[in-house]
């Protein structure tokens, strides 16, 4: 199992970010993927999370209204779709893939708000 996380960077408050991962070893249309965050000095926390055929999605309070969730099972992807970021979204963002009672990561993707 391999989940590829790619699209961060360093972006002005205000401004959008898409981040992708390609995911290969298991069936991507069979399982629920997630998105999470961990900043400097903090736990890693759940930020959004899509079912399967992609018509359930879930937010942490945090992001409502300003990210999306969404997936694309032909080519084996989920996005995170990031606007009006805020300093306090600075984080690594990892995918998740709970696959088989084990939980899968990405090496995750480093994002910078910053003026």
């Amino acid at each position: 199992v391999q989940l590829v996380e790619s699209g961060g960077g360093l972006v002005q408050p205000g401004g959008s970010l898409r981040l992708s991962c390609v995911v290969s070893g298991f069936t991507f249309s069979s399982y629920a993927m997630t998105w999470y965050r961990q900043a400097p000095g903090k736990e890693r926390e759940l930020v959004a999370r899509i079912s399967s055929a992609g018509g359930s999605r879930n937010y942490a309070d945090s992001v409502k209204g300003r990210f999306t969730i969404s997936r694309d099972n032909a080519k084996n992807t989920v996005y995170l779709q990031m606007n009006s970021l805020r300093p306090e979204d600075t984080a690594v963002y990892y995918c998740n893939a709970g696959v088989g009672g084990r939980n899968y990561w990405g090496q995750g993707t480093q994002v910078t708000v910053s003026s």
